[in-house]
């Protein structure tokens, strides 16, 4: 019906917000990404409850003792409860190198993030994990074979009609 903005979008060169100006969403995403998880699920191109690395391709979640008894499952990842590490991500201004999202999973350079693990017996505690988020996003790419912000756009944002919403990194 209507819509206003406030703050700025630019605090040194004092640019106001506007109803268009684009912020980083951070942990507003897992939101909508668990959207785009669940709608694949009923589609019947991922499983809530199967083990994740029987649906990974281009990356798996390494075994340890904390996983040799327990799949970590979409579900798991999904609520927090999958025992995985990294709570949150730092970002990266334009001028830093992206990292590749396998890259983020394994820690390594450019990513500025330790590698995603399993540190607590899946399913037996409830943790914030941005880093299950990450195997998340990974598990529905590998599903679809589409890069995220289309996966996204064509599944959440395009629906909700939220046309001034985007995935994509630049």
């Amino acid at each position: 019906e209507w819509a206003r903005a406030y703050g700025m979008a630019d605090i040194a060169n004092q640019r106001p917000a506007t109803t268009t100006t684009l912020f980083q969403a951070g942990s507003v995403s897992k939101a909508l990404s668990a959207m785009a998880a669940l709608r694949l699920v009923e589609q019947g191109k991922l499983s809530l409850d199967g083990d994740v690395n029987r649906q990974l391709v281009s990356w798996k979640i390494p075994q340890n003792e904390f996983t040799r008894t327990t799949a970590i499952s979409l579900r798991m990842l999904l609520n927090h409860s999958a025992g995985t590490t990294v709570h949150g991500f730092m970002g990266y201004s334009p001028q830093q190198a992206l990292p590749t999202l396998v890259e983020v999973l394994n820690g390594a350079p450019p990513a500025q993030s330790e590698p995603v693990r399993v540190d607590v017996v899946p399913a037996t505690k409830w943790r914030y994990s941005g880093g299950g988020y990450s195997i998340v996003q990974l598990l529905m790419t590998d599903a679809t074979q589409q890069p995220f912000a289309q996966l996204m756009q064509a599944t959440v944002l395009q629906p909700l009609e939220m046309t001034q919403s985007t995935f994509a990194t630049s």
